[in-house]
């Protein structure tokens, strides 16, 4: 399969350029980079700012270029409509998400998109219909869930080493980031729900199925900024399993589940965001004996992407 990226991003050469240089039956063709036309919310910007913006990306894909091979497309749209390309990664803010791959379905392309893969319902509904209409693949990357200790932990419930599940609890947030960092930035489709609450929420559905309902939510927000910096929230099933979930991205680290049974707790504090090669640990804590316990090592981006080639194919 020869996949392209649409643009420069940061996730895109930290995690996805080394995670792909890895998977077999894949070729890397190229990388993107903005065209003036393109650049969203231009008329915010001084000439200055977007020469800036795009000398930088060339830059950027210049380095990927020299280390993983490919070649430079010179615009989003090059990319995306390009016969050279059956697949594209598209790693923009949320708000672009729509547009790019929306595009992309139509020029029968499979589409793998950063979380969340819209800021709309309806938009998400579209790429989907496009997608089946198109016979093709499309894929959002929240790759947490191929993440060996997921399944470790799962066992571990299933065959009742905690006894009858009472409770989860799901927790995630991070510092503050850099002022101009798309997050907080409504334009960009920003704010803690879109960013962080997506991974509340998508772990929750898989903890409870799909009659996953949302019983309680309170969003918050600070003078500083116009979008959500945390909240909170509770998501119940049909069997009433309760989830509680916290989240936010003015916060001091936090990456942890606590599923509470009848006989004993499990607690983890990198069920998220556990890189290629990190081991987690667990506790189970039964009565007043805590046993620590090492968690498998994975590579959940690679996972998720070969995921989405085998959905490919």
């Amino acid at each position: 399969m020869r996949i392209g990226v649409i643009c420069p991003s940061e996730i895109a050469i930290r995690r996805f350029m080394p995670a792909i240089s890895k998977i077999d039956g894949v070729k890397f063709v190229g990388m993107g980079i903005v065209n003036k036309e393109e650049l969203f919310d231009s008329e915010s910007l001084s000439a200055e700012e977007i020469e800036r913006l795009l000398r930088e990306q060339k830059e950027k894909v210049t380095n990927i270029i020299n280390e993983y091979g490919g070649k430079m497309f010179e615009s989003y749209r090059d990319i995306v409509i390009s016969d050279e390309i059956d697949a594209i990664y598209i790693p923009l803010p949320p708000s672009m998400h729509y547009e790019w791959a929306k595009l992309a379905l139509e020029h029968g392309k499979h589409v793998l998109v950063e979380k969340p893969s819209t800021i709309k319902y309806a938009q998400s509904e579209e790429l989907i219909r496009l997608a089946e209409q198109n016979n093709l693949a499309i894929h959002e990357n929240y790759m947490f869930q191929y993440h060996e200790q997921i399944a470790y932990i799962n066992e571990l419930v299933k065959n009742g080493e905690i006894g009858a599940v009472r409770l989860y609890r799901i927790a995630f947030g991070f510092p503050k980031r850099p002022a101009n960092d798309f997050r907080y930035f409504k334009q960009y489709g920003g704010g803690a729900i879109v960013d962080v609450g997506g991974y509340m929420i998508k772990y929750a559905t898989l903890l409870l199925g799909e009659s996953t309902k949302i019983a309680h939510a309170v969003i918050n927000y600070t003078d500083e900024y116009d979008v959500d910096i945390y909240g909170s929230g509770v998501l119940v099933n049909d069997d009433d399993l309760t989830v509680q979930m916290a989240y936010g991205m003015d916060n001091n680290y936090k990456c942890e589940v606590e599923i509470w049974g009848s006989e004993g707790v499990i607690t983890t504090g990198r069920i998220l965001t556990a890189p290629e090669g990190f081991v987690p640990t667990m506790t189970i804590r039964k009565g007043n004996e805590d046993q620590l316990v090492d968690l498998p090592a994975d590579d959940s981006f690679g996972k998720s992407i070969q995921y989405f080639i085998d959905c490919v194919k």
